[in-house]
């Protein structure tokens, strides 16, 4: 394959095939990576202009106690357990009234698998509460919450279907979902990493009825660990072939794509041992980010880094390689602080939009669905 020839394919129908998209990211001259950068750039100029977005909002991580065993996963704790804590329905509000008193416009809410998290014996009544207490509360606020191994973890703990649970979501006012519990979708890598969640066609599945059902949904990707780069680009691929079957339905599908990469200083030591390092290589995310762009081409505009996993001036530099969107203030993280990442866990307006302006790009204020905040 010739480099200029593969880059060209990603600005015309059909776009980059799995070889091509490997054949770039297998790319290590300072040449080469330039050229992809600089591709990557001009099809995101291209797809969405030199606006750079964020969102205000606040991440609410209600419990830690979870029945699964991931073997990346730093912040999980047993009942009883040091350090586990399910937060109280008053806490949540408040932190929900904190997050609004500063101008957010959506709460980001997940939390572990909780199996004593139930109201009268049912998970879903007790899923249900915290969304209606939020929205009585605060009508105008987004909610983008529950995993899609949240929505099966209610179905499965109250025997309900996964439609007639995300529809029960829905109508109390779920607004959009977070696409993680995604980490790798190629089977035995899945295995070694989180056995107890989700097999991939489940996944794919549960994925695939929320944006028919027309729930928005973010997209991620887990990387940097044991996968290999064919493995990486079999899941981008996955992501890319679910869009292209429901976009076409008239519904949002996925909003943005968010690159996740593994941060391991606080993991449990089996995959730490196995991986050899602790924090994210940026090159490798940076590379990582510009294909993901230049092979989703227009079926996924808005690309996303992580500053928490990168921090800021990784996330600065990300805008750079394909992505349009630094991500929001978060305001509290647990889930990647607790697993030793450096990128803190809050953010002012004025440091996102310090961080746009220092990489070049006019800041704009967003909600989640990527609609301009006046």
């Amino acid at each position: 394959m010739h480099l200029l020839t593969v880059l060209d394919h990603a600005f015309e129908p059909p776009g980059l095939s799995l070889g091509e998209a490997y054949f770039l990211l297998a790319q290590s001259t300072p040449e080469a990576l330039e050229t992809i950068r600089v591709h990557a750039d001009r099809l995101r100029q291209t797809l969405v202009g030199d606006t750079a977005t964020y969102v205000v909002n606040r991440n609410i991580n209600f419990t830690n106690i979870c029945n699964q065993h991931c073997s990346f996963c730093a912040f999980r704790r047993d009942e009883g357990e040091e350090g586990a804590y399910w937060l109280a329905f008053e806490q949540i509000l408040a932190k929900a009234q904190a997050a609004v008193s500063v101008g957010a416009t959506e709460i980001c809410m997940q939390g572990g698998l909780n199996p004593k998290a139930k109201i009268q014996g049912s998970a879903l009544q007790y899923y249900l509460k915290l969304v209606h207490m939020l929205k009585d509360a605060f009508p105008h606020l987004h909610l983008h919450a529950f995993s899609p191994q949240e929505a099966f973890f209610i179905a499965e703990e109250d025997s309900l279907t996964l439609e007639h649970v995300l529809g029960e979501l829905q109508a109390a006012g779920v607004g959009s979902m977070p696409g993680t519990a995604a980490e790798v979708l190629y089977e035995p890598v899945r295995r070694r990493l989180c056995g107890e969640k989700l097999n991939t066609q489940q996944w794919i599945t549960g994925v695939k009825t929320a944006l028919k059902m027309g729930i928005p949904m973010t997209s991620t990707l887990l990387s940097g660990h044991i996968e290999t780069l064919e493995q990486r680009v079999l899941h981008l691929g996955v992501l890319r072939a679910i869009q292209q079957q429901v976009k076409p339905l008239g519904v949002t599908g996925f909003t943005e794509f968010i690159l996740l990469p593994y941060v391991g200083a606080q993991a449990p030591a089996a995959l730490r041992r196995q991986v050899g390092r602790d924090q994210p290589i940026l090159a490798d995310a940076l590379l990582t980010s510009a294909v993901a762009r230049l092979f989703f081409g227009p079926w996924i505009p808005n690309h996303q880094p992580s500053w928490v996993k990168l921090t800021l001036e990784g996330a600065q530099e990300a805008l750079r390689w394909g992505c349009n969107d630094i991500g929001g203030t978060l305001m509290e993280e647990h889930i990647t602080s607790m697993a030793g990442a450096k990128g803190g866990t809050c953010m002012d307006v004025d440091d996102l939009r310090g961080a746009i302006e220092r990489a070049g790009r006019v800041p704009r204020e967003r909600d989640t669905l990527y609609r301009p905040v006046a």
